[in-house]
């Protein structure tokens, strides 16, 4: 029995645990994502509220791929989530009541083929296996972008849906040609010495986004100033990761070991080389860049009708959280403001 005990005190987050039983309106709200840098403000926004004042903001839950994710969506298991863009678009359009509130970073994403390898320019992967974290991703649509410019049809590569987290072994083992990822995945296959990039995403697409933050309906309309909450700290934590190198090697620490179960050198890698490699500011949601994501979706197959931009975003919270300062949080002082 005291074994017991000890193992529930140290081990059991009772947060989690206890927060179904909680009065709706008072319970925590559940944030999902999977180990990319392009969803690290949610993990970071999480470690270091708990050094405010007013603790935890949301309760994070890490999966390893998108369809899980869409599920738990749908089903209320999650609240919000951090998805790709197309797959927001494409839920939206299915009926499932979600609103796009906020993005997860710009650029971030790349082509990864063998190093040394026979592809040595994009027409060389004709004919090749690429893998793709959904077809409802960004990922997908840069793939297009290039096909395009290089005069290559839609069929000429073979696109085959991965987990994230698994494309890399994937590659050193010869069972794919290539990847188009998130971070820290390229980073991973460079660091490893068996990928090179072939091209980052800015380089098809400028101003390229990646994830995005969507909530559920219902907690918009019942808990708006929840929802405020959640993404004025994705916003300060944004902010706070592009104040320089220190606090992103900071983060690639914490959240390597307390949430990716990633080495630290690898978050560090994908985060600091070079800096621009990833930029967590400018995140509101753009008419622009939606309105490009759903015409090249329609283009290429994935959506069959045109969705309006009112109808999958609510811009309000990212509108308020534009005033928002950088959290004042330094490394090793466990006080945040």
């Amino acid at each position: 029995m005291l074994i017991t005990g000890l193992h529930a005190w140290l081990n059991v987050n009772w947060d989690v645990a206890l927060n179904n039983f909680k009065p709706p309106a008072q319970r925590k709200i559940i944030v999902a994502y999977i180990p990319v840098t392009c969803q690290l403000t949610c993990p970071v926004t999480d470690y270091i509220s708990k050094f405010s004042e007013n603790g935890e903001l949301f309760l994070p839950r890490m999966f390893q791929g998108f369809p899980e994710i869409k599920e738990a969506l749908i089903s209320n298991k999650v609240q919000a989530a951090f998805i790709v863009a197309p797959l927001a678009i494409a839920l939206v359009s299915q009926g499932v009541p979600i609103k796009v509130v906020y993005l997860g970073h710009r650029y971030g994403s790349a082509l990864v083929v063998k190093k040394n390898g026979p592809v040595k320019s994009f027409t060389d992967l004709k004919g090749r296996t690429v893998a793709i974290p959904s077809r409802f991703s960004d990922e997908r649509l840069i793939l297009f972008r290039a096909m395009k410019v290089w005069g290559m049809k839609p069929g000429d590569i073979k696109m085959v849906e991965m987990a994230p987290p698994d494309v890399s072994g994937a590659l050193a083992a010869g069972a794919i040609d290539g990847f188009v990822m998130g971070e820290p995945f390229p980073s991973q296959a460079e660091m490893g010495g068996f990928g090179r990039v072939l091209f980052q995403a800015r380089d098809y697409w400028p101003d390229y986004m990646s994830c995005i933050l969507v909530v559920r309906q219902d907690l918009i309309d019942k808990r708006p100033e929840t929802v405020q909450v959640l993404v004025d700290g994705i916003a300060r934590s944004g902010l706070w990761l592009d104040k320089g190198k220190p606090y992103r090697e900071d983060a690639a620490d914490f959240v390597g070991r307390y949430y990716y179960n990633q080495k630290p050198a690898l978050l560090r890698w994908a985060l600091t080389k070079p800096m621009d490699r990833v930029v967590y500011t400018q995140l509101a949601p753009r008419k622009a860049d939606f309105d490009m994501v759903r015409d090249l979706m329609m283009e290429t197959g994935v959506l069959n009708k045109r969705m309006e931009f009112s109808q999958y975003t609510d811009t309000r919270f990212s509108d308020k959280a534009s005033i928002m300062t950088a959290w004042k949080y330094e490394p090793g002082i466990a006080a945040a403001k």
